[in-house]
């Protein structure tokens, strides 16, 4: 038998190294773009040369921040979505494609908590967190994946989720928070083996706390604050452009390998409990 005349590791094409994360040209569905992390994903990806989407439930803040990019001289869009009803998720989708031709990548940043102790949970409140952070989930992959898997050329699905969907929390009304982003979690595995033959990835990205406005609320208590600095290895509070760069390498060829896993962006958190 004679052997193979050339080896079988690959060269090192310099032009794909120069690639790696280059996300210029791709079309960025963003549901729930203009919260804290959404906006600086918006913002980043929009300035690298990506076209986003921007959508929620409240359109003038979407037209806000797509002003913003365009101004800066990016290309961005902004379209109203209710998360917690699946057709105005497929209506949302639909205007995404046809503004921008088509949907390469869904970076999902849709998420809601309502805290309530065990003994106190309602029906509604339940169904208000698991419509808003698992159902929308689902049919925002399943809209997205339609023109994805209609053009034929592969695609990205990015999920933001939380540590709460590894670990709970101690003294706190967390059961319907934590059993959704617990749930999404096997949603991003399924969902990756269900479109893996599309050559489509589908990944999530897992912030611990962030600063933003939304928790500003829970640090100006020192106690609180203190309790979260003592239990994160990093020993403080992660900003959000630092939850932008895994979400900016699942989408770039940097990621085109990776499918069916949950990055925790969490300073060690979830390594040490």
């Amino acid at each position: 038998m004679t052997e193979q005349a050339h080896s079988l590791t690959p060269p090192i094409d310099r032009a794909a190294i120069d690639r790696l994360f280059d996300i210029r040209g791709l079309r960025v569905f963003l549901p729930g773009g203009y919260g804290a992390i959404g906006e600086a994903i918006a913002l980043a990806m929009a300035r690298m040369g990506a076209e986003v989407a921007i959508a929620g439930p409240k359109q003038d803040k979407a037209e806000a921040l797509a002003a913003r990019i365009v101004a800066d001289g990016g290309r961005a869009h902004a379209l109203r979505l209710d998360a917690r009803q699946v057709a105005s998720i497929t209506a949302a989708a639909e205007g995404a494609v046809a503004r921008m031709g088509g949907i390469d990548v869904l970076v999902n940043c849709v998420g809601i908590q309502r805290e309530q102790l065990l003994m106190e949970v309602t029906e509604a409140t339940f169904d208000e967190v698991y419509e808003t952070n698992l159902k929308s989930a689902m049919f925002l992959a399943q809209a997205t994946a339609r023109d994805q898997i209609a053009r034929g050329a592969g695609g990205r699905q990015i999920h933001l989720l939380s540590v709460r969907s590894q670990l709970a929390l101690r003294g706190r009304g967390y059961s319907a928070y934590c059993a959704t982003k617990g749930g999404l979690v096997m949603l991003v595995k399924q969902h990756a083996m269900e479109l893996a033959p599309h050559d489509i990835t589908v990944n999530g990205v897992a912030p611990t706390f962030i600063q933003s406005d939304r928790i500003r609320p829970h640090l100006d208590r020192p106690a609180f604050r203190e309790q979260i600095l003592e239990r994160n290895p990093l020993g403080r509070i992660g900003t959000p452009l630092e939850v932008v760069g895994q979400v900016i390498a699942f989408a770039a060829p940097a990621g085109r390998y990776m499918t069916g896993q949950v990055v925790y962006v969490d300073g060690g958190v979830t390594a040490s409990q």
